[in-house]
């Protein structure tokens, strides 16, 4: 489980601070949820699950929302996931 931040923001330049600290919040909240999934998996009590995947699909919810904040900071971010996409899409012929 991540409780440092990953990065050494002080040796982030002032322009990028931003993008910087929105990928640490996406980084974090990856982090919650591969831990609630697995720990859902982990448990044979089902009312113990449904919370962890209820939580598990907000910390996605989260996740997205600091995504859309990154793509309004980071152009750059857009075009390399359509590029992305596109090459998933040629791979997969889907």
């Amino acid at each position: 489980m991540i409780s440092k931040v990953p990065v050494n923001l002080d040796k982030v330049k002032k322009e990028e601070i931003n993008k910087e600290i929105l990928r640490v919040a996406i980084i974090a909240e990856l982090d919650a949820i591969n831990l609630y999934e697995q720990l859902a998996q982990a448990t044979d009590n089902e009312d113990i699950r449904k919370v962890f995947l209820d939580i598990a699909k907000e910390e996605k919810t989260h996740f997205g929302e600091f995504q859309a904040l990154l793509l309004k900071e980071d152009k750059e971010q857009i075009l390399e996931l359509e590029k992305g996409k596109k090459e998933v899409e040629e791979l997969t012929e889907k």
